[in-house]
């Protein structure tokens, strides 16, 4: 069988199979057993929730019941228009400021405000508030209202807010009326005892669709539209799936203690599925029956052709990091995976042969071309030094002569002596103080040099005779055809990770024409070093032998100003 069918029959058999039962066993065992296990979880909840929230608010139910029966407030009503006492006003806070939850309150008779605590509400803005007509429709029985109904959420100071009216003691007749206001701290209690999954949120709702508080702390008195809450609703199930907050939700409901409220419990559905244990074995014993087939499969068919892949892939890697090894067919069947491994390893042994050529004619010609460079320097140094002594033995000056042979024959030591293609800073440096010193002696008094080596410099190697040459070409080039005085500076200085030379004269320049002249190909012999800069040439073609393309000599020369040749090496250390 082709490598192809192989592939099409395992996707039959391996993929699309295990996935469709997959698919349709895990939904129908979601579908029917995680949405009810997990609405009974909540309901549960909801009850115990409601259980708490009905006793934390009894406990301000019985102290306002005890309060408004009380000779102190039903007087203070009857004759409002006296005014209240120190001792009455003490006698009031008493009966009402002595709970922890109670943050304040208000009384109010029939027509203005009588006294509040901390809660200066003017009697006009108590009758626009929204629990003002429940309150009297109340008849005396208290009204609450949560941080999401009274606006208090929205104002950044939420409240719980518990209002009645107050009737006469004796003839039940419609005296005040009585305001508490109570801290959210006593919803955030029972809220936050109540059981939940995680990232599951609990909710107290009004019928108008407003939530009152709920356990997050957030989207109070936001609107929010659940079919529970509509008047035509049939309760078939206490629970039902929809969208809460762009979130698929799984949504328990549970009337509460309160005629006005619903407690309902929000839970997404991704939560629901990643908590369920039956899903997931169910998911597992699929999963292993999927692998047990695909190790079937792969034992007899995808196993070779794997192994073949991952082969021809570590070839290519080992071929990228120049390593060529053969690939070693394991088991000899004749098909297509054979004739990829065959192919890669004669292309592998071409490519290996091929470098290797490229890389010995490669060696042989750098070879060539640095003892051709290397060599070219040295005659003509040496020329030019004879030169010289000889013309100051002719001249006289037997003292001189002998200052001159001996910074000859340290030109020479390092020049011809040293065996070593790399050289230090310093030493390169002390080649070129030696040869301006001999220089010194032939051009006598006509040009006077600096040489700059900052310490941290020193130590660091360099390919030997670079500089020299450049100075060589500045005294032949500059100072020779000048009038006055000449100068020549060579200074050294750190340039991020490399190190610059610099070689700079007051001569009188030269222009782009020269500038070619300098760096012609066909320049050869002593004439034509002194006259066409093969110094330049020799230095720069070394240093890219050497270091690769982005380091050489650089010039910059106008006529009139002068020149600088600079010399880029990288950083070596020793």
């Amino acid at each position: 069988m082709k490598l192809r069918r192989k592939i099409l029959l395992a996707i039959i058999l391996l993929v699309f199979i295990p996935v469709i039962v997959m698919g349709v066993v895990s939904y129908y065992n979601f579908s029917s057993a995680m949405e009810k296990k997990s609405s009974n979880f909540y309901w549960i909840s909801l009850l115990e929730t409601d259980r708490k929230l009905k006793f934390a608010l009894s406990e301000i139910n019985s102290i306002s019941n005890a309060a408004i029966t009380q000779p102190a407030i039903q007087q203070a009503l009857k004759n409002h228009g006296t005014g209240l006492t120190y001792d009455r006003k003490q006698e009031i806070n008493n009966l009402l400021i002595n709970h922890p939850m109670i943050a304040s309150f208000s009384l109010y008779s029939k027509a203005d405000l009588v006294y509040q605590y901390n809660a200066p509400l003017p009697y006009g803005d108590m009758k626009r508030q929204a629990w003002f007509a429940d309150m009297e429709k109340a008849e005396g029985r208290p009204v609450w209202s949560g941080p999401g109904e009274n606006g208090s959420a929205a104002g950044g100071k939420p409240v719980m807010i518990h209002a009645r009216v107050i009737k006469d003691y004796y003839s039940l007749e419609d005296i005040g009326y009585l305001v508490i206001y109570v801290k959210p701290d006593i919803l955030d209690q029972v809220f936050w005892e109540s059981a939940t999954l995680k990232s599951g949120d609990i909710l107290l709702v009004n019928k108008a669709g407003s939530i009152v508080f709920n356990k997050s702390g957030g989207h109070v008195g936001e609107k929010v539209q659940f079919p529970f809450l509509s008047d035509g609703y049939r309760q078939e199930k206490d629970y039902y799936v929809d969208t809460y907050q762009h979130e698929k939700s799984l949504i328990t409901f549970l009337p509460s203690h309160n005629e006005q409220w619903y407690l309902v419990a929000v839970t997404p559905l991704k939560l629901i599925r990643s908590e369920s244990l039956s899903i997931r074995n169910i998911a597992v014993i699929l999963v292993l029956f999927s692998l047990l087939s695909a190790l079937w499969f792969d034992q007899f068919f995808i196993r070779r052709l794997v192994r073949s892949i991952i082969s021809a892939v570590n070839g290519m890697k080992r071929v990228k990091q120049g390593i060529f090894v053969p690939i070693q067919a394991h088991v000899e069947r004749f098909d297509e995976t054979d004739l990829l491994i065959d192919g890669f390893n004669r292309m592998s042994s071409q490519i290996q042969e091929l470098l290797q050529q490229v890389e010995t004619e490669q060696t042989r010609k750098k070879e060539a071309e640095m003892q051709a460079l290397v060599a070219q320097i040295n005659p003509h140094f040496i020329y030019n030094s004879l030169e010289s002594i000889n013309s100051m033995a002719v001249l006289a000056g037997n003292r001189d002569i002998s200052k001159m042979v001996v910074s000859l024959g340290k030109l020479l030591r390092i020049s011809i002596s040293e065996n070593q293609e790399l050289i230090t800073m310093n030493m390169e440096f002390e080649h070129v103080r030696h040869y301006m010193n001999i220089q010194k002696y032939r051009f006598e008094d006509r040009f006077e040099y600096e040489l700059v080596l900052p310490e941290p410099l020193k130590l660091f190697m360099t390919q030997k005779l670079i500089v020299q040459p450049i100075v060589e070409n500045a005294l032949y080039h500059a100072i020779e055809p000048m009038e006055g005085k000449g100068l020549i500076r060579i200074e050294a200085r750190d340039a991020d990770g490399d190190i610059i030379i610099d070689v700079t004269d007051n001569g009188p320049g030269f222009d782009e024409h020269t500038l070619r002249h300098l760096a012609d190909d066909k320049a050869g012999g002593v004439k034509k070093y002194r006259d066409s800069g093969v110094g330049l040439k020799n230095v720069h073609e070394r240093l890219r032998i050497r270091f690769g393309g982005r380091y050489g000599i650089f010039v910059c020369s106008s006529p009139g100003w002068g020149s600088v040749i600079r010399i880029r090496l990288p950083k070596i250390t020793p």
